[in-house]
């Protein structure tokens, strides 16, 4: 939920050229029971890598992966080459190129339709699978030929929601049926040089006995401006124009990846290295086909997945009870509650105009609001043990319980601290809402927002079923992965001793979880709610 306020405001992340954040604080992020109940003073209302110790001075880190929960098919595919050339070297203006797919996601086979738009008379399509291979970060899985260019229609914004739609030609098929599962990056290369990103994730039919990354495609719809209108700003940038349903028939704006590759890649990338037994699917297929979640030892989500359907976390809710680890690695997630259209095409969230949701006269626990907020509040704090509190922050991240498992290997100790980890967004076990207990507080971090002082924590519980859920507390938790390095644009000033801790904490994460529910292989929280907040 980026952004400066409801009405509006919006900002740039300053990343790197042609890669920007846009997004508003909602008006109502404190609004409804927990708010009052909460009494928040928080802002706004609404290989292996080295570790490194407090000193600062990189230590070795632990142990291998657990040989048992190793995947001979993700090793595999990751000592396939790598590409060295699969960045974007030249992104040109917009209209340069630029496309997208007639479906976000496909399993391995299903035809996928590409539109493209673009003012050279040819371009290529080149399709790179995300993952280890030996620190390349990407392999080329195919190229197409040269394809006839062409400029085509202008969008066309429909009716009072304001959704944009791009109605473009289909410029080639994908054949995908020789094609891994996995997250993908298509790059189309325009004969004058210009090159953009559209992400596919080529889905798993099946997750026993493995990790499911569940990427958060409805979150990168609501944030997307292509075209004029996002769920946060309209073509004159208020938020007062925004669009109240947003569609996939049309490309993202800038490079055309960014909340993946900000948000997604790197750990993507980590559980590939571990060479983990993997699954890759969406939110959005969660909604339509929670068969997926049967037997996963884990569902990661990742660090921007603001946007779920009630039935998306009602899913992964049952998963949990039934024993599937649940990770949530970033902050503000589950915020929003949506709905989606059109075969999963649509995305529909009303936010403060709720009442004009026909939802609102038929089944009010479907009016696309805040989870928290009326006409059917329900925080997420319920499923994630944490509780979005507000942007913008920018903070160290304070280690509060250093014994934990999750920090093995790693050699801090209580109050050691990580410069910038803590930002944009942020969460915090919230006494007053609703929250499993026992939850262990595992940092504990101070920081001022918007002039209010309050602390994004990290935290860990178990379900009754053994289940563990992890929460980072912070949104930037996977772009700590690469900080430091050279794919992190120099982004918020973390840096390579932070990139080293964030790596191990993860590593044991999904290690752990990979082996089944974590209280039968890992000690209990402890829970340490009145200590911290008394």
């Amino acid at each position: 939920m980026e952004g400066g306020t409801e009405a509006g405001a919006g900002k740039s992340g300053g990343r790197r050229p042609g890669l920007t954040r846009r997004g508003v604080l909602g008006a109502a992020a404190a609004a409804g029971a927990v708010a009052g109940a909460a009494g928040l003073a928080g802002c706004g209302s609404d290989a292996t890598r080295a570790t490194s110790g407090p000193s600062g001075r990189p230590t070795r880190a632990g142990g291998p992966v657990p040989t048992g929960v190793q995947s001979a098919a993700t090793l595999a595919e990751n000592a396939k080459p790598g590409a060295a050339d699969w960045r974007i070297a030249r992104l040109g203006a917009q209209q340069d190129i630029e496309g997208y797919t007639d479906r976000a996601s496909a399993r391995p086979g299903e035809p996928v339709a590409l539109h493209v738009s673009t003012t050279a008379p040819g371009f290529t399509v080149s399709a790179y699978r995300v993952g280890w291979y030996d620190g390349r970060q990407a392999r080329l899985v195919w190229r197409s030929g040269r394809i006839a260019g062409k400029r085509q229609a202008a969008p066309v914004a429909v009716g009072p929601t304001r959704t944009v739609h791009a109605n473009w030609e289909p410029s080639l098929a994908l054949d995908t049926s020789s094609w891994p599962e996995g997250a993908y990056l298509l790059r189309l290369d325009a004969a004058n040089g210009s090159q953009r990103w559209v992400p596919l994730v080529l889905r798993s039919t099946d997750a026993h006995g493995k990790l499911l990354v569940m990427h958060g495609t409805a979150t990168w719809q609501a944030y997307n401006t292509w075209g004029g209108t996002s769920l946060y700003q309209g073509e004159n940038g208020s938020y007062g124009s925004r669009a109240l349903k947003v569609s996939f028939d049309r490309p993202y704006a800038d490079e055309g990846a960014e909340k993946f590759l900000v948000y997604e890649r790197a750990l993507v990338v980590l559980a590939e290295r571990l060479g983990l037994p993997l699954a890759y699917t969406t939110g959005i297929d969660v909604h339509t086909d929670p068969s997926i979640l049967g037997g996963a030892t884990a569902v990661l989500s990742l660090g921007h997945d603001e946007y779920w359907t009630p039935q998306q976390r009602q899913f992964v809710t049952k998963a949990r009870d039934a024993g599937t680890n649940v990770a949530f690695l970033g902050a503000n997630t589950c915020f929003r509650r949506i709905r989606v259209e059109d075969a999963g095409r649509t995305v529909v969230c009303y936010k403060t105009d709720y009442r004009d949701d026909p939802a609102y006269m038929q089944d009010r626990a479907l009016t696309t609001t805040d989870f928290r907020s009326g006409p059917a509040a329900d925080p997420e704090s319920s499923m994630t043990g944490v509780l979005y509190e507000g942007y913008p922050t920018d903070a160290p991240y304070v280690v509060h319980n250093p014994d934990h498992w999750l920090f093995e290997g790693t050699g801090v100790h209580a109050g050691d601290s990580f410069d910038h980890l803590v930002g944009v967004e942020y969460d915090r076990v919230t006494p007053g809402a609703p929250t499993p207990r026992p939850i262990e507080i595992l940092a504990h971090s101070p920081l001022v927002c918007n002039g209010n002082h309050s602390h994004s924590d990290t935290a860990y519980y178990t379900a009754r079923s053994g289940a563990g859920v992890f929460a980072s507390g912070t949104m930037r938790w996977v772009e700590g992965l690469m900080a430091g390095g050279h794919d992190d644009g120099g982004d918020h000033g973390m840096n390579a001793r932070t990139a080293a801790f964030v790596t191990k904490v993860t590593e044991n994460l999904l290690n752990a979880f990979a082996q089944g529910p974590a209280a039968t292989h890992r000690p209990a929280p402890k829970d340490n709610v009145q200590s911290v907040y008394g």
